[in-house]
């Protein structure tokens, strides 16, 4: 049985995965309207994968006695300066989710929830996969010779992306 704490801890968590699926959609469908189709395929992905990590919370929440609950979402951010920005700018919430798995984790652990433990340590490797790809691109938007909107030299990144962005949606 999940505790009351662990719950409502979740049920927020499933808050912020649904949202990190709403920013990456707005920014997939910022780099369509822009002009990078590779980005937008990457970030369509993105948006799938958060999605499924929402609907691995609703269920455990539910598979262990408690009641998974959707909470309304913010608005995401629309408009970006340039292809650099949007990707520092999931970089930066990929790092503000690794924070809030780790309080999860910190959670269970004062809980005494081992079940919990476990189940996130999938979640904590994911993270750490998602700054990782993050960092990644990043490095490689530097190499890349870039104009003020971003957009020099991106062509071939942005079919790396594309690739990236393409692969089945296949979670574990």
């Amino acid at each position: 049985m999940i505790s009351k704490k662990i719950e409502e801890a979740f049920n927020k968590q499933i808050m912020e995965e649904e949202n990190a699926s709403r920013i990456y959609l707005s920014m997939a469908s910022w780099c369509d309207v822009n002009g990078y189709p590779g980005a937008a395929a990457f970030f369509h992905r993105q948006t799938q994968e958060e999605r499924f990590h929402a609907l691995k919370f609703l269920q455990y929440i539910n598979e262990r006695g408690g009641h998974a609950k959707l909470e309304s979402l913010p608005q995401p951010t629309l408009e970006f300066k340039n292809i650099k920005e949007v990707f520092e700018l999931s970089l930066e919430h990929e790092k503000y989710v690794t924070k809030c798995i780790n309080n999860l984790y910190e959670l269970a652990i004062e809980e005494k929830d081992y079940a919990s433990q476990n189940w996130l340590n999938w979640f904590l490797e994911e993270q750490v996969e998602e700054e990782t790809s993050m960092n990644d691109i990043l490095d490689k938007i530097e190499l890349v010779r870039m104009d003020e909107d971003g957009k020099r030299g991106f062509f071939m990144l942005d079919r790396e992306l594309k690739e990236l962005g393409d692969l089945p949606f296949d979670e574990d």
